[in-house]
């Protein structure tokens, strides 16, 4: 059993902390970070790229657009697992399933269920008494559409329903806490062109995708307490595939993603706005266009660029049959400096799919929750099935 003082718990699973007072730490936070992790296995193992890589059955996660371009009248369903710092406690987890279906050669639909479980905690209050033990959780529903505007593009949208319940209805510095309730959501466009022959027999092509995520109402924890925002995200990508032979195939991938939240500003000793601005009377849509406001950030257009986090990644695929996948994020080391690298591998075997990702911190000084761990995805190919 885990004992956690529930200060501490919405703290940390919120991710709402104060500007440092130094222009040298200033991460940007939201609530519910837990929507930004990859859900599958194969993403996760290439890095966390998805704006731009191929379609798959987790498709909706990364950008609904690429549901247009499923194989006809296709249905699969996915599940992932991913265990949650998997070496401190053993009852944190991740879990998401996904139904996806090709409605024809044009359109695409799917619905997605993302739930977070944090164990079993015997709260405590900041004097290290207790008050009980608790099941914190919090589960996200979604349903996806997608539809090609021309033979190479395409759109997609996406409505998310969000419910947290970390505090379990307890009093926290003198609030009443519920569960946090919020609706979200996505839009996005990519882009999948035709293989061209090049030199020595081998193929090309090329795709691209842009999303925005998670753009919706502030979640609140208490009827009187401050709303968070959510993690809402601009995701901008690009891929490149060479055919090497009837059995070789190589895709590389690179993303550039941002949130579009309001950065902190920096505070004074007595809480006074130094530089940046306010945040807490901003609307989401605000949020969005502040977050791209050079003015608004005490470091300027340099913490602007700052804010970017880079996703490279890479897959083999023999005789779409066989996997193999690699990747590696960078997140600024003065906005939160993630760094790893991400192996993976899959096997495809008629109506079944199984792949396997694995995290390596890269940062000497920033643990990942995620780190040396096996991730698990499974994806079922149920019209496959019928058809045999």
């Amino acid at each position: 059993m885990k004992k956690l003082s529930l200060a501490l718990l919405i703290l940390a699973t919120t991710f709402k902390v104060s500007a440092q007072n130094d222009l040298k730490y200033n991460v940007v936070t939201t609530a519910v970070p837990i929507l930004l992790v990859s859900p599958d296995s194969r993403a996760g193992a290439m890095g966390d790229v998805g704006a731009a890589s191929t379609p798959d059955a987790n498709s909706s996660a990364w950008n609904p657009a690429k549901l247009a371009f499923l194989e006809n009248k296709k249905a699969s369903m996915a599940l992932s697992y991913t265990p949650w710092m998997s070496k401190l406690v053993p009852d944190i987890d991740l879990a998401y399933v996904n139904y996806t279906k090709a409605l024809s050669d044009r359109q695409g639909i799917s619905a997605s269920l993302r739930y977070f479980s944090l164990g079993e905690i015997n709260f405590t209050d900041e004097q290290g008494n207790s008050m009980g033990t608790f099941n914190p959780y919090e589960f996200y529903f979604d349903v996806a559409y997608a539809l090609k505007l021309s033979d190479h593009w395409s759109a997609g949208t996406a409505l998310r329903w969000i419910f947290s319940d970390i505090a379990q209805g307890q009093v926290v510095q003198g609030l009443q806490t519920k569960p946090g309730q919020s609706g979200a959501a996505d839009l996005g466009f990519y882009y999948q062109g035709d293989y061209n022959n090049i030199k020595g027999g081998r193929r090309q092509a090329f795709s691209a995708g842009i999303a925005m995520t998670n753009l919706g109402a502030k979640i609140a924890y208490s009827e009187s307490g401050n709303a968070d925002f959510l993690p809402t995200n601009l995701r901008l990508g690009g891929g490149y595939h060479l055919e090497i032979d009837d059995y070789n195939k190589l895709s590389v991938y690179l993303d550039i993603n941002r949130l579009l939240v309001p950065t902190p500003p920096l505070l004074g000793t007595n809480g006074e706005i130094i530089a940046g601005v306010d945040d807490n009377d901003l609307t989401p849509l605000m949020g969005v266009f502040q977050s791209f406001n050079p003015a608004s950030k005490p470091g300027g257009f340099e913490e602007m660029l700052q804010e970017n986090i880079y996703n490279f990644g890479m897959e083999y695929k023999y005789n779409d049959f066989l996997f193999a996948r690699t990747g590696y994020l960078h997140e600024h080391k003065l906005k939160g400096n993630r760094q790893y690298v991400t192996l993976g591998f899959g096997l495809a075997y008629q109506v079944f799919t199984i792949d396997m990702a694995y995290l390596i911190p890269a940062s000497p000084t920033t643990r990942s929750p995620l780190e040396n761990t096996l991730r698990f995805s499974m994806a079922f190919n149920i019209d496959g099935f019928l058809a045999q």
